[in-house]
């Protein structure tokens, strides 16, 4: 059975060969370096102890220096497992997902029609080379030193011309004994109703297009006519070319990429040769479209980071935010993009000949994530001064996160998505984990300073403890019924973005039940994240007995406890802080305004706290009419007699 053109590039393109080499061996993981998709393992044809198996994941090959064996995975399956070609070739198509297909006795004779368009491809690279060197190709060769192609550079890159003639390239290659037809299925000649066989390309500087193998499969030309209406002009779809599956410099910037070099992927075959030129091997482009979902895979083939070099206009940031969209979908650890924008609308040969190889390298270390451009789609040029507004933005956001599939990559982005929001919008308060409750009081002109620091006795005192066992308590309470009813979650979504958090655990689990609130499978999706501290914070004891988790709750007994627990989470923060603030003010306030400042403080605390069934015989009614319990009344007693005594006077309370 023969396989249909690009079945194979395929196949080795979906499939890790290091995930396939992984079940047989067990990795050196001293001698090998994952992030550049370097393996080494004792070899699995022959006994041996040290590693001396290699695999190279990005070229998709391995080598054994023992035994000399080698291969890439069709091979490596075939051999370790006994099969035949078409065996292996199946076995790897159902782990790539990929359908085999139907037996096609043409195919044979296709393969050859294949090879036979190579040679063709070959034999017109030669031809275009060539007439780069004739009279008629002088300003194209002008053109080309104005860009900075030395004579060398145009060799190295096989650099050609076409003439400006309808009949020049068939006439020369029917001199060669090649048919028409070869060259009408090779893309070189086309046909049209109005007129006989003619030459595609005319009057143009002329790119070969090769494989990842290095074949000749297309040409890409440049106008010399400034009036063409096709600056540049690819060949057409053939048996060899499929303009979406390949990428302009592939094989060579997979090798650079290999030894170290930046994925750079520009807009052009002379975007990429000045790269090359100035140093920046491992460079690609797209051929004439938008970067497809194919392309993208090969890019991430040959490097787990690719930078997109942005042209510094608007054409160049819609390119780079399809990009987004494309590989929104894709994502997956360790795979990801970041974007370079360069300055002032050029493009990377511009910038390379205005100011050299050190600008763009100070562009691409530059680069940003994808997330932040993400981010400045949604919201640059943008006004957010209403809730309304704010709302539209975070629908937006939520239904582009929900595009990305794999759980954890959607977490960490909704993350980095709050941190954004809250610069935003303009709050003090960022969505880290684990950051301590601080009192804030207000400072001159309006203005929020942070407090002078405590004295040694009110920093021992547990008056200025932010926090308290019973916060965690309330937290996992909170977070727990919210995993159980997650339909609650947009409800209290705003109290929660704010909370302040006692544990990473409890942040951590609070920012993927916000990620997830929508998700039909929310649960499954933080455990699936987060499996450690969902099991840390169900351990506690307390949920077991908590109303809402019992078995018989429902939804609205959830939410009336989660209110509550809100509530008193707030009220006994404020009032501890409330405190510690009174304790640090002694010697700045009058009894009368200390003595308001706690009743009210208590007054908050105990509405909070009191549910509607609680009796009221503990609570005492202090002079301006607030309720104090007796804990919270002896503990304002204390206070005021440490100011008389501070202040060498008599108490008057």
């Amino acid at each position: 059975m023969s396989l249909p053109s690009g079945f194979l590039d395929e196949l080795r393109t979906r499939v890790s060969l290091s995930a396939v080499v992984g079940r047989k061996v067990t990795w050196d993981m001293r001698k090998s370096n994952m992030a550049k998709g370097d393996w080494w393992a004792p070899c699995p044809f022959h006994q041996e102890k040290s590693a001396s198996f290699h695999v190279d994941d990005r070229k998709g090959f391995y080598y054994c220096f023992g035994c000399h064996a080698k291969g890439d995975a069709l091979s490596f399956v075939k051999e370790t497992e006994n099969l035949s070609f078409m065996e292996a070739v199946e076995v790897l198509a159902r782990e790539a997902g990929m359908t085999m297909p139907a037996r096609d006795p043409k195919a044979a004779e296709k393969a050859d029609r294949r090879s036979e368009l190579v040679k063709v491809m070959e034999e017109a690279v030669k031809w275009f080379r060539l007439q780069l060197k004739t009279a008629a190709a002088a300003d194209a060769r002008a053109y080309l030193v104005k860009r900075r192609l030395s004579e060398a550079a145009q060799d190295r890159w096989e650099i050609g011309f076409a003439p400006a003639s309808w009949t020049a390239l068939t006439d020369a290659m029917t001199q060669k004994g090649i048919s028409p037809d070869l060259l009408i299925d090779a893309g070189l000649i086309a046909k049209s109703d109005k007129r006989a066989a003619y030459d595609r390309f005319r009057n143009r500087i002329i790119f070969p297009i090769r494989d990842g193998r290095g074949r000749a499969i297309s040409l890409g030309g440049r106008a010399m006519d400034p009036g063409d209406p096709a600056k540049y002009l690819n060949g057409p779809e053939t048996d060899l070319f499929d303009k979406g599956r390949n990428l302009y410099n592939h094989g060579p910037a997979r090798e650079a990429a290999g030894k170290g070099k930046p994925l750079i992927v520009a807009e052009g075959y002379m975007d990429v040769i000045a790269l090359c030129e100035a140093g920046f091997t491992a460079a690609v482009a797209p051929l004439g479209t938008a970067v497809t979902e194919d392309q993208l895979r090969l890019m991430w083939r040959i490097s787990d980071e690719p930078v997109i070099a942005l042209d510094g206009d608007a054409a160049g940031i819609r390119a780079g935010l399809r990009v987004v969209d494309l590989a929104l979908p894709l994502l997956e650890a360790g795979k990801g993009l970041r974007f370079a924008l360069l300055p002032g609308g050029q493009d990377p040969d511009d910038l390379l000949n205005a100011e050299g190889a050190p600008a763009m390298q100070r562009v691409l270390d530059a680069a940003q994530p994808m997330v932040q451009l993400l981010w400045q789609r949604e919201t640059e040029g943008k006004s957010f001064d209403s809730p309304e507004r704010k709302a539209a933005l975070d629908k937006t956001l939520r239904t582009t996160l929900r595009r990305i599939t794999d759980p954890s990559i959607r977490a960490h982005y909704g993350e980095a998505i709050k941190a954004l929001r809250w610069d935003l919008f303009g709050t003090n308060r960022r969505p880290v984990a684990a950051r301590p409750f601080q009192p804030w009081q207000k400072g001159g002109k309006g203005r929020f300073q942070p407090p002078a620091p405590a004295l040694a006795a009110t920093r021992a005192s547990l008056l200025a403890t932010a926090t308290a066992p019973e916060d965690g308590l309330r937290e996992a309470m909170i977070l727990a019924t919210l995993l159980r009813f997650p339909a609650l979650i947009p409800r209290f979504e705003t109290t929660l973005e704010r909370l302040d958090l006692t544990s990473d655990d409890h942040a951590r689990l609070r920012n993927l039940l916000l990620t997830h609130a929508h998700a039909e499978d929310c649960a499954d999706l933080v455990r699936a994240d987060s499996p450690a501290a969902l099991d840390r914070m169900s351990a506690n004891p307390h949920l077991r007995i908590a109303p809402a988790l019992q078995p018989r709750a429902d939804a609205d007994l959830a939410a009336a406890c989660v209110e509550e627990a809100l509530a008193r989470l707030r009220a006994d923060r404020a009032h501890r802080a409330e405190l510690a603030e009174a304790e640090e003010d002694m010697g700045h306030l009058a009894d009368e305004g200390l003595t308001w400042r706690l009743s009210k403080a208590t007054e908050a605390r105990a509405n909070a706290a009191r549910g509607p069934q609680e009796q009221k015989s503990e609570a005492i009614i202090a002079p301006n009419g607030v309720e104090l319990d007796r804990e919270e009344l002896d503990r304002a007693r204390r206070l005021h007699a440490q100011i008389d005594f501070t202040r060498g006077g008599k108490s008057r309370h």
